[in-house]
Parts: C-alpha cells; structure tokens; sequence
C-alpha cells in the first residue's frame, strides 16, 4: 500500500458532478495497479487504497443504487 508520502506526484481527479463549491468531494487517482481515494477538503488526513476491481465494483453498485 502507498503511504502519503509516494503520492504527493501523483494526479488527483474530482468528478465535474462536484462543482467549484467545495462541497462533500472525494478525490480519485489512478495508480499503476491501485485506485486511491482521499477526501477533497481533507487530503492530509488520509488515503484510502483499494485494486482496480474493487473500485469498479464500488462504483457499479453507486450506479445502481445498492449503497
């Protein structure tokens, strides 16, 4: 798993739904063989690693409505 440290040079993405607000945003950055997920307004506190696989899984059910 990648500390905080290892991805200070890596590219952070917050979906367009998020608006310029500010708001509740996650922030996304793709890895070579992991997704990582920090929180937009408190990216210092943490990152939250997970595969490919499970990200996409995460992101079927969202879509779905299953969470």
């Amino acid at each position: 798993m990648e500390t905080s440290e290892h991805l200070t040079s890596v590219v952070w993405r917050r979906s367009s739904y998020s608006g310029t607000s500010g708001g509740d945003c996650v922030e996304v950055a793709h890895l070579p063989a992991h997704i990582a997920l920090r929180d937009s307004k408190n990216p210092e506190v943490g990152t939250f690693v997970v595969s490919p696989t499970a990200f996409g899984a995460f992101v079927a059910a969202a879509a779905q409505g299953v969470l």
